[in-house]
């Protein structure tokens, strides 16, 4: 793979749109995923939404100009489609967001893939407790070690609120790991 336009060039050509696709999602399923996994923290709605996520793009690569870099691109794609999924969640079960968050953790125990001890169910717990804007900033700065800029294109906010976000957010997780 040449640059980044190149590739994109390749997306969006008709005669090698199907090949760049596939380099695509070799390239970006697995990161994907676990952001995807971090927002729903459910395996098989992290699947569903990974898929939907990749038929987005498939068919909003024309649409694509370029303003972003493609992955800050897809993160935001991948970012809202989870978004959506845990507010229709939610909605079916006629609960509110931070009940429907706080379920999916209880679960998390019981979820085959989870592979987490003691120690990470508790830090995913106190994630759960921010508001949704600093759990994205979190989740995308310290598990996917994402720039404040990238984050900034991804959010579509200021790389200074994403920071006072982000330390926010490590204040509260602090406060809530360290009570008992």
């Amino acid at each position: 793979m040449n640059s980044e336009s190149d590739f994109i060039l390749r997306l969006k050509d008709s005669k090698s749109k199907e090949a760049a696709f596939r380099e695509l999602l070799q390239l970006y399923k697995e990161r994907l995923y676990w952001h995807i996994r971090k927002i729903v923290l459910n395996h098989d709605d992290a699947d569903d939404v990974l898929q939907n996520t990749f038929i987005k793009i498939y068919r909003s690569i024309d649409k694509f100009k370029g303003e972003s870099k493609l992955f800050s691109w897809m993160y935001r794609i991948a970012t809202n489609e989870s978004i959506t999924l845990l507010n229709k969640n939610a909605k079916r079960l006629q609960i509110t967001n931070e009940e429907y968050q706080d379920k999916a953790i209880n679960n998390l125990t019981a979820d085959v893939y989870f592979e987490g001890d003691a120690i990470q169910l508790k830090l995913q717990k106190a994630i759960a407790t921010l508001p949704e804007k600093q759990q994205l900033v979190f989740n995308m700065r310290y598990f996917d070690d994402l720039k404040y800029k990238d984050i900034a294109a991804i959010l579509d906010t200021s790389e200074g609120a994403l920071k006072a976000s982000y330390h926010i957010a490590a204040k509260k997780i602090e406060a809530f790991l360290t009570s008992d």
